[in-house]
């Protein structure tokens, strides 16, 4: 087991909670809370301080507000500008939580980071794998996917095989309370604003209204922005027929929005980029994995085919519904992450 101080990254919530009861019986434990764009950080960071002091455990704040507009928001915003719909979770996590955090930790003397995400990380002669935590309802592998072998090598997840009733009742048994209904949001730094609202903001230039075309080309409306709509959409089209219609694609370079009908949004070849294989070992043409392409995909069976340069094609035994350029297409071996790719098409 690896020893020396742990990290533990704290949100106030009761999963990281619960990290810090397990692990501070038998290791020296150091709390850490980041300082990123959330719009309750005085209160957040408050309830973060009432839980260090009552399980006696010191609590350091680092303040990464700066990095994570250059590194989270801007490529948030950005890749709406393009058309695509990201995943900024997965990208803080590499980049923010598990990059400059663990750094931090690491030159505040941690040796490792602990975090409450539902997963489980494997070693096997010297190299880390992660896999889907036992609660397959909470499982959170999908969201670490982008993490690097170092990072692996330096992360503890206590919690991966745990469900989270077992947690929030191991809290309760040591006489933390309070936590009823509290879960991580998808996007932390949006509070109640919404996403329309938010890149409203940031792309003020992006708020002209554009024309809804079906996918043969007629146009049967306008949209107030194309960054406020999303691959599958069904509310708020405005658009009344004998059946729905729904997004099918962003084009930024005219400032349309297309729709289509239900099997309009059905694909079977899907194509990934960017590449990223936590082992470093791609797997060989021809190779079927099941393959989640978002977060709240049940996942689906895929055979691999290399495609040039750090890039793929997924094809896959059943089309596929709404797949949305700009998320995170996940690829799994049982419960193994094997690795990921950015959709292109």
């Amino acid at each position: 087991m690896r020893r020396g101080q742990i990290g533990i990254a704290m949100s106030g919530g009761v999963d990281s909670t619960a990290c810090a009861i397990m692990l501070q019986k038998d290791h020296p434990v150091q709390g850490f809370f980041m300082r990123l764009a959330q719009p309750d950080y005085p209160g957040q960071l408050e309830r973060v301080q009432d839980i260090a002091g009552s399980l006696g455990i010191g609590l350091t704040v680092i303040d990464l507000q700066r990095q994570f507009e250059e590194k989270v928001l801007d490529y948030f915003a950005g890749s709406y500008r393009l058309g695509l719909t990201p995943n900024p979770c997965l990208v803080c996590n590499r980049e923010i939580k598990f990059g400059l955090l663990l750094q931090a930790m690491q030159a505040a003397g941690s040796e490792t980071m602990a975090t409450g995400h539902y997963a489980r990380i494997v070693e096997r002669d010297g190299v880390f794998s992660l896999h889907k935590g036992l609660d397959r309802q909470k499982d959170q592998s999908y969201f670490l996917a982008r993490l690097r072998q170092q990072q692996l090598s330096r992360l503890l997840l206590p919690l991966g095989d745990r469900s989270k009733k077992e947690t929030c009742e191991f809290v309760a048994a040591h006489g933390l309370g309070g936590f009823s209904g509290d879960e991580s949001q998808d996007v932390c730094f949006l509070g109640s604003e919404s996403v329309g609202d938010f890149l409203a903001r940031r792309l003020p230039d992006m708020t002209a209204d554009g024309p809804v075309v079906t996918v043969d080309g007629k146009e049967i409306g306008r949209h107030r922005g194309l960054f406020r709509h999303t691959i599958g959409q069904r509310r708020g089209l405005g658009l009344p027929d004998s059946t729905p219609w729904y997004v099918v694609r962003l084009d930024p370079h005219s400032n349309t929005l297309v729709v289509g009908k239900e099997d309009d949004l059905l694909q079977q070849q899907v194509e990934i980029a960017d590449l990223h294989w936590p082992g470093d070992s791609p797997p060989r043409d021809g190779e079927r994995f099941e393959v989640r392409l978002r977060s709240t995909h049940r996942g689906a069976t895929a055979t691999w085919r290399p495609a040039g340069d750090d890039r793929a094609r997924l094809h896959f035994d059943s089309a596929q519904r709404a797949v949305t350029p700009g998320q995170f297409a996940v690829l799994y071996r049982g419960d193994e992450v094997v690795g990921s790719g950015v959709i292109c098409r």
